[in-house]
């Protein structure tokens, strides 16, 4: 029996074609595993699988709610630390979208997680399954007198693109939807303006919704600072301040 061992990555063979991947035994599991292939190289497929690993349970993923009265089509009613302030980002992927927002100054927490959805408390299987409504996001708590909201914006301009619809790179869904999501009326207003002044830029149409923030849903855990912990590979990358590296998307 191999010895359990929580902080160790968990490796995934990849390959951009359609030769099958091997998931390897890995010391973070508790019994030794017999390999597992699988037929495609894409996030969701390889994530959804992850996350039957760490679950007892596999249910059938669930379907948005027409109903107003839904938890998920609330308001975000957590509140940040004094001082500081929230913003909400839909830029593909969250993996890499996370790492950026790190590594800019002032910003105190980061977290990924699903919202603008109407399934309360959803899986990412719930996600993935594309009934649900949910955007993959990134939480972001910053210090105003350190970091301005425009900044953020920047960031997020610079990490996507937003004349996809549904769709960043190879990763296509509803959730991988360009989307900003406000706390105030002031961020409202500075995402508005730059959004117009961002269109200048590009001669194609942007397509990003600029919507109230709603109830965030908290992904899984091995969601979280996923390459800064390592990724699939093990290969961690850099969250300091200021840092400039490239950012490899699933590590």
């Amino acid at each position: 029996m191999l010895r359990a061992a929580a902080a160790t990555p968990l490796f995934l063979c990849t390959t951009t074609t359609t030769t099958p991947l091997l998931l390897l035994s890995s010391p973070c599991l508790t019994k030794p595993t017999k390999p597992i292939f699988l037929t495609s190289s894409n996030k969701s497929i390889m994530s959804s699988f992850l996350n039957k690993l760490f679950s007892s349970q596999s249910p059938t993923p669930r379907s948005a709610t027409t109903s107003s009265s839904s938890p998920a089509t609330g308001t975000d009613a957590d509140i940040p630390s004094p001082g500081h302030q929230f913003a909400q980002f839909g830029a593909g992927c969250f993996w890499g979208v996370e790492l950026a927002f790190q590594r800019v100054p002032g910003v105190k927490k980061t977290e990924v997680g699903y919202s603008q959805g109407g399934v309360d408390d959803p899986s990412y299987e719930d996600v993935c399954s594309g009934t649900t409504g949910h955007s993959e996001v990134v939480r972001v708590m910053y210090d105003v007198s350190v970091c301005g909201y425009e900044r953020l914006l920047e960031v997020f301009w610079e990490r996507h693109d937003p004349t996809t619809l549904n769709r960043q790179g190879n990763d296509v869904g509803t959730q991988y939807r360009s989307g900003i999501y406000y706390y105030t009326p002031e961020q409202e207003k500075a995402a508005r303006e730059s959004l117009e002044q961002h269109q200048k830029l590009l001669n194609r149409k942007i397509i990003t919704e600029i919507l109230p923030a709603k109830k965030f849903y908290r992904a899984e855990e091995y969601h979280q600072q996923y390459l800064a912990k390592g990724g699939r590979l093990g290969f961690k990358q850099s969250a300091a301040k200021g840092c400039n590296d490239p950012i490899r998307c699933y590590g």
